[in-house]
């Protein structure tokens, strides 16, 4: 009876894997393997196509698809976003992380004083980038119903980043004007994406689709330096030879939109505020709402399409539905704003629209996938996902038949691949399989991946599947062990933040992020480079105060340890002293929970 799997189906904790040899390679090999799935081979070249392909193996798939058709890009439509991400990211693992880009939606609702995050749409504005550069396009593009029915600003047809190499020649003026005017917003020093800040020869910059803000350091017009910096000391801590910048802002106000704004005061005076502003080129929160009044244009990233590109559209049924909804969403709001502004809301122009046009459209193939077979032309993939035909055990119950089933599926010419998470619970896996008789071997081993027998590789897969005629079972980390892995959760909607800052009263005490504990001293209103803004003074040890612009409350939490506080020090180093004791704290506590299961 395997008992060695009993503390991994409770609890594990990383560790590194010291020989460094577990990667991708052989995951990457397995969409050769499916691109001979019958179903496959019988349409590929067909203008249009509808599968049954179950949901555990739609990611494999779709990646031999790109193997095996040859087209490139795939645009591939799934019902919810995120279904989307989870399907990206699976198919990362197949294909390589460059090869596949998310196109994400804004996630805001119509009218909404809120913009969409910054990192949502540089990200969206740097698939558009790919997908008309010739010279670098992605292989597959993900995205929901929501985002192919939003409308586009028609500028992001022609997007392009902003290059910067170590030893170009870039006058530092008017760097720091074209990042102000595509949407940086220029501070003391950077800690989010989209700021920007100036300190004599050096610019700091976080870019909306890089992790890690950027040092530019000029020696006069010459970019001297260029370095990966922390946000949370500011110290450099890697040299970069070249950076990429694209627009912190979707939306940019262009003449043309600056001349419907000013004739639309005088034509609908209800949004006499918003056009002005508009009208002016200000960029403020909840400007991408009123796209639909400044341009008539509706276009998608369907028509960036190539020829060789190809359409596939998962649940077809599932994405209309959605849209639908989305589209009574937006009418309801309509109807009930236009109510208080004193305007006729059927005659707003809309944010969304119908995806009919995505079905009736003839320039690029158009492929159809479901679940389950919903006509009789269908053609269908067999596969399963790993636990359809076994139970998983409960935390303190002995794992019964894992390694007898992987056993089975060895003995009958399968080829089993284990992913995991990291090197750590890979090295874990391994050892403890082996325990239980069952040898993996790590992926790099493997010359031939047609091959039978049992490897292990790392990829933080989403879910595992068996392919009956291709002879290939995949199981994930979770699959195995029941543990179910951290995700990094998405941005915190604004809404939530709104409901911190109407429960903050002056003298609350309140946690920064990055700076710490610090006294809330109420809402002031400042002017800086001519602009008028709205920030949350924080007051911290001594006399360091923080401006807190409105739009960044999402870093600040209220404090809630019972007793009054130590204030922090802004600079120092006693709150990172601080989150280290906390952290080591948790290591010691995670220790003796992996102790206490065992």
């Amino acid at each position: 009876m395997p008992t060695a799997l009993n503390s991994l189906w409770a609890f594990t904790t990383p560790e590194a894997d010291p020989t460094g040899r577990m990667d991708r390679s052989l995951l990457e090999a397995l969409p050769d393997l499916v691109g001979d799935e019958p179903a496959i081979s019988s349409v590929l070249g067909s203008r249009s196509a509808s599968l049954v392909v179950p949901e555990s193996a739609q990611a494999i798939l779709l990646a031999a698809l790109v193997r095996r058709s040859g087209r490139r890009p795939l645009l591939v439509v799934v019902p919810t976003s995120s279904e989307a991400e989870q399907l990206a990211g699976d198919l990362g693992s197949y294909l390589g992380e460059n090869e596949v880009e998310l196109f994400s939606a804004w996630q805001t609702l119509p009218f909404e004083r809120v913009s969409p995050g910054i990192e949502t749409m540089g990200q969206r504005m740097r698939v558009l980038h790919r997908l008309v550069n010739v010279t670098d396009p992605p292989s597959v593009v993900v995205a929901s119903g929501r985002a192919l029915a939003q409308r586009l600003v028609p500028s992001a047809r022609q997007v392009s980043p902003l290059v910067i190499g170590s030893g170009d020649t870039v006058d530092q003026t008017a760097l720091v004007k074209s990042l102000v005017a595509v949407g940086y917003r220029r501070e003391y020093q950077v800690e989010h994406r989209g700021e920007l800040a100036v300190r004599g020869s050096i610019v700091d910059v976080w870019p909306s689709t890089s992790e890690a803000p950027f040092r530019i350091d000029f020696w006069g017009d010459e970019v001297d330096r260029l370095f990966e910096f922390g946000v949370a000391d500011q110290r450099t801590i890697m040299a970069r030879a070249e950076i990429e910048v694209f627009p912190s802002r979707e939306m940019i106000p262009d003449p043309a939109m600056r001349a419907r704004a000013t004739a639309l005061i005088s034509e609908q005076p209800w949004g006499r505020t918003h056009w002005e502003r508009l009208a002016a080129g200000e960029l403020f929160d909840g400007m991408e709402s009123w796209l639909p009044w400044l341009d008539n244009d509706e276009w998608a990233p369907v028509e960036l399409l190539n020829g060789d590109a190809l359409v596939v559209v998962v649940e077809p049924r599932r994405v209309r539905d959605r849209v639908s909804d989305l589209e009574a969403e937006e009418r309801e709001l309509a109807g009930s704003l236009a109510a208080t502004w004193g305007a006729d809301g059927s005659t707003f122009p809309r944010l969304h629209r119908n995806l009919g046009w995505l079905f009736e459209q003839k320039d690029v193939p158009l492929w159809t996938i479901d679940p389950v077979a919903v006509g009789p032309g269908d053609n269908k993939i067999v596969a399963s996902e790993w636990g359809a035909n076994w139970r998983r055990p409960a935390v303190d119950e002995t794992p019964r038949g894992v390694v007898t089933r992987l056993a089975g599926l060895l003995a009958e010419g399968f080829r089993v691949v284990v992913t995991a998470d990291g090197d750590g619970s890979a090295s874990r896996l391994s050892r403890l399989l082996a325990e239980d008789g069952l040898v993996l071997a790590e992926g790099t081993s493997a010359t031939d991946p047609g091959a039978p027998g049992a490897h292990i590789v790392v990829a933080p897969l989403n879910r595992g599947f068996l392919l009956p005629d291709s002879k290939l079972a995949v199981v994930t980390e979770v699959e195995l062990t029941g543990r179910r892995r951290t995700r990094r959760g998405s941005r915190p909607r604004r809404r939530a933040s709104i409901r911190i800052f109407e429960d903050l009263t002056a003298g609350d005490y309140v946690v920064h992020e990055h700076h710490g504990i610090a006294r809330f001293a109420g809402l002031v209103t400042r002017t800086l480079t001519g602009v008028e803004r709205d920030y949350l003074l924080l007051e911290y040890r001594g006399d360091d105060r923080l401006y807190l612009p409105t739009d960044q409350i999402d870093t600040i939490r209220p404090y809630t340890g019972g007793e009054r506080p130590t204030l922090s020090r802004m600079g120092g180093a006693d709150w990172e002293r601080t989150k280290s004791r906390v952290r080591s704290a948790a290591a010691e506590i995670a220790e003796e929970l992996v102790s206490l299961y065992r």
